[in-house]
């Protein structure tokens, strides 16, 4: 069972490059070159997932123009779950965004420190290079994406795949909780190993 703590508690993780950062954006499409982000979140977990210590979740004003260029997918979804409205009043930017988690993660991490965690992360990866370099480069260039063991499930092991079922709630904090349980999950039924393993290095 994880220990899920209040923003800034920094008395409940230590700084660490053991830690894990996870983060999730949500977006008005899939090409960072037109599309932008709205609304992005992030977590620190110790390198066993047992404590969460959530960040900032932050909803990104875009323009009225913008939003209307989404395809009928993003429409709905986002319509759904309040993201858009909530994106039309919001008076936060990227360089206001990507400062205020610089700041938080720095209580936890140091710069270079873990690797960016998440589904799919790559694609929110590129996404920060074009419109939260700082935040981008806090983190280490490696990936720690859940999407591999996925993938590996899939084909290796159809019925641990298809234990482990999505929410599908497409909110930027629900889908980076949603990443931790899921490499949990992994964990403990794919590579099998028990909560709480811990290897030399580690302890």
């Amino acid at each position: 069972m994880s220990i899920q703590i209040t923003p800034m508690d920094t008395t409940a993780l230590t700084k660490s490059d053991r830690n894990l950062v996870w983060l999730d954006c949500e977006m008005t499409g899939l090409d960072p070159q037109t599309d932008r982000i709205i609304e992005i979140a992030v977590i620190v977990t110790d390198c066993n997932l047992e404590i969460r210590v959530e960040g900032p979740v932050l909803v990104l004003h875009q323009s009225d123009a913008l939003l209307d260029t989404m395809d009928k997918w993003n429409k709905s979804t986002h319509g759904k779950s309040g993201l858009i409205d909530k994106v039309k009043v919001s008076t936060v930017f990227e360089d206001q965004a990507q400062d205020e988690i610089v700041t938080f993660l720095r209580h936890y991490v140091p710069k270079n420190g873990s690797p960016m965690c998440g589904n799919s992360i790559g694609q929110d990866r590129r996404f920060l290079v074009r419109y939260m370099p700082r935040l981008e480069a806090f983190f280490h260039y490696r990936n720690l994406d859940v999407s591999t063991l996925k993938e590996l499930a899939k084909r290796w092991s159809p019925d641990v795949y298809k234990g482990f079922k999505k929410k599908q709630r497409h909110t930027a904090l629900a889908d980076v909780h949603e990443s931790i349980d899921e490499l949990a999950y992994y964990r403990k039924h794919f590579l099998k190993l028990p909560q709480g393993f811990q290897n030399e290095e580690n302890r």
